[in-house]
């Protein structure tokens, strides 16, 4: 599993926003999303580049933070 922090994420519909997001990447599949924590899990089935991450995430409106 991989996990990644994302700012911004609220409720049930910004979580199901960031795991289609992320789901829709080639590569990634079993998004969990923890609001509580700010972070979207996954498991990756290929190399995937962050930056792909990011630009899927900054296009809902959110962001990757560090």
């Amino acid at each position: 599993m991989a996990t990644v922090k994302i700012q911004g994420m609220r409720c049930g519909h910004c979580a199901g926003s960031v795991t289609k997001a992320l789901s829709d990447i080639d590569g990634i599949t079993n998004v969990q999303i923890d609001l509580a924590k700010g972070e979207a899990t996954y498991t990756p089935t290929k190399e995937v580049a962050m930056e792909t991450i990011k630009k899927a995430i900054a296009a809902i409106g959110f962001e990757v933070v560090d």
